[in-house]
């Protein structure tokens, strides 16, 4: 008997540090007494009645993901697709949580499934792969509705993978080659008429350069020949002007002639035919030239032009003939070179 008391208070120090409980932050504790909801447990170091008082569940308050496998969907087109979602919630209500649902993750797991059928069934295939932004607000908002009475708080829904038939995927695949081959063609185009039009821009500024060139020197030459000619009329002016000054009297100026008729007898056979007051004036010129030492030249100019005298009225045969009876008369030569 002596025993007995020592072991019972032993025991009753077991028992009452079992019945102290630590609840971990982030976490609470659903509690029955006698098989009734007693309370939840927040964090910190709580007592549990023994023998009558139980916790009957640890509930996590952290957001939590629930990522539930491929679910064969059907498009409004009648195209089977596997897709799977991915599920981020939270635990607001630790009570409803425990008597809400009895498996309220595989509730959660099923209603998504119904849900994206009936989203998706009203979508065609290519409105499904381009608008999952709306599928996943429509099923987050859905969905946090749902679960509101099992104490569950969805804050977001994805749509992880959607995996078209193989068929389809080849079909999209040769789809997705002929829209990069035809920007690839459109591009060459593009590429080929900006270098067509940048050619043709380069010709036509190459033509107008050209044309501007041979404008200008068109331009240059012209000015240069009204220049050259302005030059010689005013060096013959310049010339006549000094003639002029030096009071030159018409003896040298037959010379002058007689030179220029010298020059242009020196070459092939020429006949030249002299005005009659020029063939008188030459007889004149050789008496006078003889007498101040100039005859050798003017006889070489003589024996290099043949000389006919013409007078301004010789129309007829007749009067050819007098004027080749004159010349046989006064010996004088036709000279042909």
């Amino acid at each position: 008997m002596e025993y007995i008391i020592p072991i019972i208070i032993v025991l009753a120090i077991l028992i009452f540090i079992g019945c102290l409980k630590v609840v971990p932050q982030s976490q609470n504790y659903v509690t029955e007494f006698l098989g009734k909801y007693s309370g939840t447990w927040d964090s910190g170091l709580r007592f549990k009645i023994p023998f009558f008082q139980k916790i009957v569940k640890k509930v996590s308050l952290k957001e939590q993901v629930a990522d539930f496998p491929p679910q064969p969907v059907i498009t409004k087109d009648n195209v089977t697709m596997q897709i799977d979602t991915v599920v981020y919630y939270k635990i607001i209500d630790p009570k409803l949580f425990t008597y809400g649902a009895e498996n309220p993750i595989i509730a959660l797991g099923n209603l998504t499934a119904t849900t994206l059928r009936n989203l998706v069934g009203a979508l065609e295939l290519d409105e499904t792969l381009t608008s999952r932004d709306m599928v996943n607000a429509k099923m987050q908002a859905i969905l946090d509705e749902a679960t509101d009475p099992w104490g569950i708080k969805v804050g977001r829904v994805e749509l992880k993978n959607i995996i078209p038939p193989a068929d389809i995927q080849n079909a999209m695949e040769k789809q997705m080659k002929a829209e990069r081959e035809k920007r690839q063609t459109l591009l060459e185009a593009e590429a080929h008429r900006a270098a067509s039009i940048t050619r043709a821009e380069g010709d036509k500024q190459a033509m107008v350069l050209k044309a501007e060139a041979e404008r200008d020197a068109a331009i240059a030459r012209a000015t240069g020949k009204a220049e050259s000619i302005r030059l010689v009329y005013e060096a013959e002016a310049r010339g006549i002007e000094m003639l002029k000054a030096a009071k030159m009297d018409e003896s040298v100026m037959m010379l002058k002639k007689l030179d220029a008729l010298k020059a242009l007898g020196d070459g092939r056979a020429t006949k030249i035919v002299v005005p009659t007051e020029l063939a008188s004036a030459a007889s004149d010129i050789t008496f006078k030239s003889e007498m101040l030492g100039l005859g050798e030249s003017i006889d070489k100019s003589a024996k290099t032009v043949t000389t006919v005298a013409v007078d301004d009225d010789c129309c007829d045969d007749d009067h050819n003939s007098d004027v080749t009876k004159a010349l046989a008369a006064a010996n004088v030569e036709e000279i042909a070179e």
